[in-house]
């Protein structure tokens, strides 16, 4: 990978995710293992810890579990986090949706269709998702998808 190209996928990252971003996801260049579109596009991102992000044709990153760890480390609560308790850990570590009743807390700038991460009330990442509903509704719906689980801690 090219020096140009890292710091864009950093400048991406830090566009998406917030300043910062981009050194937590990818500390160092020769950590990152890419694996490529035909056409040589960037499209899986590893590392040695497992599958950082994918990056979309969209030019925004889905997290992995990895990533989820790296950006849950590196960013201030409540930024980019849905907290549930342990009535459905569980449940979500076992990689199902989070519904919004099961909801605690969570990061009123999320919107729909952001990269979240699902932690526990303890500070544990349960899991890395999509958001289906506003961060400000999450918490004050009784019914509803607020996250579509993609990738479980336990799955």
């Amino acid at each position: 990978m090219s020096d140009s190209e890292f710091r864009g996928l950093c400048r991406a990252a830090d566009y998406q995710f917030g300043r910062g971003a981009g050194a937590a996801l990818f500390p160092a260049e020769s950590a990152i293992e890419i694996t490529r579109t035909s056409s040589g596009r960037p499209r899986q991102l590893h590392a040695q810890d497992g599958r950082v992000a994918t990056y979309a044709t969209d030019g925004r990153f889905v997290l992995g579990l990895a990533g989820g760890r790296r950006l849950l480390a590196s960013s201030e609560t409540p930024r980019h986090r849905v907290v549930v308790g342990d009535e459905s850990e569980p449940f979500v570590r076992d990689g199902r949706n989070v519904f919004a009743k099961f909801v605690q807390e969570v990061d009123p700038a999320i919107r729909p269709g952001d990269e979240t991460l699902v932690v526990h009330e303890n500070g544990d990442l349960l899991a890395v998702g999509r958001a289906e509903l506003p961060g400000s509704g999450m918490a004050d719906f009784e019914t509803g998808m607020a996250v579509k689980v993609r990738q479980g801690a336990d799955s």
